[in-house]
């Protein structure tokens, strides 16, 4: 039935009801009596129909209500049964429910995908009711940065990483910082930024941690390799030229009668032949930062490798009383790596160990590899020499740096270009008199 024919019937009941109230009382005041006997019952009939029905359509908006409070969306009301009027209601609330159904399931699959979206983000997201500090959501990639498995509250963040909340509730909402805060991972370049939103549970704050570690790394690392290329391209093409007329007129020279002026003329184009080859040479030593673009990746057991060096140190080891100590939980471990040039990391890193532990009485370096949590490998070299000055720590890993008279500043940049390459980084603690432990995380 539609909502235009019970609007009809509904005024015919009201005016048939109004038409028999009017003729009852005409009735009663000229006496007629007798008409009021079939007069009034007529009218309660129709009365006690219109409050039954009223009473009923009542009862179908308190399901309906009740449903709604439940958010019972499910639910079906029968439509086939009863009255017009109840009919259309209970298909009226059918398509209520429908539309609300259909509006609940999308909503949930969109928190469902942006949930998901926010899952596996690198982006690590916390968010927390500003007023009692209770944890509302938060990430698995926070999780894994900080080694936080549960937080029920924010301020037991305080005792897991003191930096993070300290930063983070000094974070005006809207802003962005930029700090190194300590992790499990070590030491960490985070973007903090801070959001408050206010919703029917309260005011809340998300906070999102980005590590830039390795955005800035390869950054710095390109941004070295361009300027190398630049260099030692313009100092050979510079040089080389010099070198070669210099070498022809020592030649030239050496075969002219000996005379006093030629002595001195001798003297310096053969200080020029040897500066300008040792340009070229120094050239070429930092051309290798450049060369390393590819990795040969294969399964490597990293025994062997560990051999490897062993073998080819073992005499200077030996010759200057330094003990070498290799420890490995599993010696069947392998991992997916360029062996080749993660040799030449290593064999630069126990290089810098030898002559770090020189001077100590009882010299003692030592490589140790395990899997961390999610499968990454990570590889130590840990020596107790005389350590790294904090003022130098940053300057370790920049190309030329070197602390060395014999060094040339390559083997600590190349070692961070060629793990960059790995997917991974590497990372230094050291104490001044105590040691140093350089940590090749992939």
């Amino acid at each position: 039935m539609s909502l235009r024919r019970i609007r009809i019937g509904f005024l015919l009941v009201l005016l048939l009801l109004l038409a028999l109230t009017v003729l009852a009382c005409y009735c009663f005041f000229k006496g007629l009596y007798s008409y009021l006997i079939l007069i009034i019952p007529a009218i309660a009939v129709l009365a006690l129909r219109l409050a039954t029905v009223r009473m009923r359509v009542f009862r179908e908006l308190e399901d309906f209500h009740e449903a709604v409070m439940y958010r019972d969306f499910t639910r079906s009301f029968p439509a086939g049964s009863g009255d017009g009027e109840i009919k259309l209601l209970r298909k009226t609330f059918n398509g209520i429910n429908q539309v609300f159904h259909e509006v609940s399931s999308e909503r949930e699959i969109q928190y469902q995908y942006l949930q998901n979206l926010l899952e596996i983000a690198d982006t690590s997201i916390i968010s927390y009711n500003l007023d009692t500090g209770k944890v509302a959501w938060m990430n698995e990639s926070f999780r894994k940065l900080f080694a936080i498995p549960f937080l029920n509250n924010f301020e037991a963040l305080q005792k897991r990483s003191p930096d993070l909340y300290r930063k983070s509730t000094q974070l005006s909402p809207g802003t962005t910082t930029l700090f190194t805060v300590e992790s499990p991972r070590g030491p960490l370049k985070l973007q903090l930024y801070a959001r408050d939103f206010q919703t029917m549970e309260g005011r809340f704050r998300m906070i999102s941690c980005q590590n830039v570690n390795e955005t800035i790394d390869r950054t710095e690392s390109l941004a070295w390799q361009k300027l190398l290329s630049v260099l030692t391209h313009e100092i050979m093409n510079s040089i080389a030229p010099i070198s070669s007329l210099a070498s022809t007129l020592s030649g030239r020279i050496s075969q002219m009668p000996p005379a006093p002026q030629m002595e001195d003329i001798r003297v310096g184009v053969d200080t020029i032949r040897k500066r300008s080859e040792g340009l070229l040479r120094f050239a070429q030593t930092y051309r290798s930062l450049n060369q390393v673009s590819n990795l040969n990746l294969r399964k490597t057991t990293l025994s062997t490798l560990f051999e490897n060096i062993n073998q080819l140190f073992e005499p200077t080891l030996i010759q200057k009383g330094i003990e070498l100590d290799i420890i490995m939980k599993d010696p069947s471990l392998q991992y997916e790596m360029d062996g080749g040039l993660i040799e030449q990391v290593l064999i630069n890193l126990v290089l810098n160990a030898i002559e770090a532990v020189k001077e100590k009485e009882a010299p003692y370096i030592s490589i140790t590899a395990q899997l961390m949590e999610g499968d990454r490998l990570q590889i130590r070299v840990t020596d107790n020499g005389k350590g790294i000055a904090a003022d130098l720590m940053d300057s370790i890993f920049v190309p030329f740096f070197t602390t060395r008279k014999t060094g040339s500043g390559v083997g600590l940049t190349l070692g961070k270009q060629i793990m960059l390459l790995h997917g991974g980084n590497i990372r230094v603690e050291s104490k001044e008199n105590t040691g140093s432990t350089f940590t090749l995380a992939f």
